[in-house]
């Protein structure tokens, strides 16, 4: 099996080379991969090493250098999406919703079978919290957050594909917010900016301000990787929610940090400071991140358990915990590209 991975040398992109080189061993007749990144990694590292690497920028580089290089895939994973910078929308909008569009017009013209596009649950139009939404959730994202809209309009450019390729199986893996300590400097950098933070995984707080409507999810690295081989190995269509659990809310917020208890603050009021700490360049999260907390549901995700025997190893509390370890002992992925340029989520 031939599987190229666009966008393979950040946090998803890393974890899918250990875990579909693990599949490489296992799976009857091998697994080729191909890794295509605008910013080429040390070929001869792991995880980075036994892979065909093709340079190639989604937004701007030569359609016909990126068709060449899907030819002969069984199946291509899109992971390329950029956080920053959040003061340029067009530029991001260039490269996440139109890179997207360019990759799957590529896979058509190199007759891929099957497309994995990584989704999210950022996707999800405003719903409740106090229920797990399932896959026919409505995906038209939250306008006030670009990360939400343009995942949003990668959705209908999904949909409009599949309408349009009824021999292609594509795939969408809606995922939680995925963490690995390897990605922790990267990740401080895409949303507290130019703060301090070593030791923060040692921070301890009596008590812990936090808006009671902030109810949110969040997975492996590994574990999500374990649940993209799953959909390729078994060729599975359509959509697919990928959290750990518990899912989370205050009281697991203020055990993160140590408090004992939690003080319940207005939305507003956050949305307010971190509008000031973003126009004043004092933190790198937009409010529109704010938005999203606020109005995202929680997934279920009965459908990946169930059909693709898809069980998490690490729970939700201990994948924010190894996050928070490799922020504040500043752990990072050497290949992953500069802020600002291509990344995975």
């Amino acid at each position: 099996m031939r599987i190229a991975i666009v966008g393979a040398t950040g946090n998803i992109g890393t974890a899918l080379l250990r875990r579909f080189k693990k599949a490489a061993t296992e799976y009857d007749g091998g697994v080729e991969l191909v890794g295509i990144a605008r910013r080429l990694p040390d070929q001869s590292a792991e995880p980075y090493d036994g892979v065909t690497w093709v340079s190639h920028d989604v937004a701007t580089g030569a359609h016909a250098d990126l068709v060449e290089a899907l030819k002969g895939c069984d199946a291509v994973v899109h992971l390329v999406w950029v956080l920053q910078p959040n003061r340029d929308e067009e530029a991001m909008r260039r490269i996440n919703v139109g890179g997207t569009a360019n990759v799957l017009a590529a896979a058509a013209e190199a007759s891929v079978p099957q497309i994995v596009c990584a989704s999210s649950l950022g996707a999800y139009s405003a719903g409740p919290k106090d229920r797990l939404v399932d896959e026919s959730w409505p995906t038209g994202g939250i306008e006030s957050s670009h990360y939400s809209r343009f995942k949003g309009e990668q959705e209908a450019l999904l949909d409009e594909f599949e309408a349009k390729h009824s021999d292609v199986t594509v795939t969408r893996v809606r995922q939680a917010l995925s963490f690995q300590a390897e990605a922790g400097r990267q990740i401080a950098r895409y949303f507290i900016g130019w703060l301090p933070t070593p030791s923060i995984h040692r921070l301890r707080i009596p008590l812990l301000p936090f808006p009671a409507e902030f109810i949110f999810q969040a997975v492996h690295a590994d574990d999500l990787a374990d649940a993209y081989w799953r959909v390729i190995e078994q060729r599975a269509s359509g959509a697919f929610n990928i959290a750990a659990e518990p899912v989370l809310g205050p009281h697991a917020a203020a055990t993160l940090v140590g408090a004992k208890r939690w003080l319940p603050v207005p939305v507003p009021l956050v949305r307010a400071l971190v509008q000031i700490g973003w126009k004043l360049r004092l933190v790198a999260l937009d409010p529109g991140w704010i938005d999203m907390a606020r109005g995202t549901p929680p997934m279920d995700t009965t459908r990946a358990r169930t059909e693709l025997g898809w069980t998490p190893k690490v729970d939700a509390l201990s994948a924010i915990r190894e996050l928070l370890e490799g922020i504040g002992t500043g752990r990072t992925i050497d290949a992953s590209p500069s802020m600002g340029r291509n990344t995975e989520h």
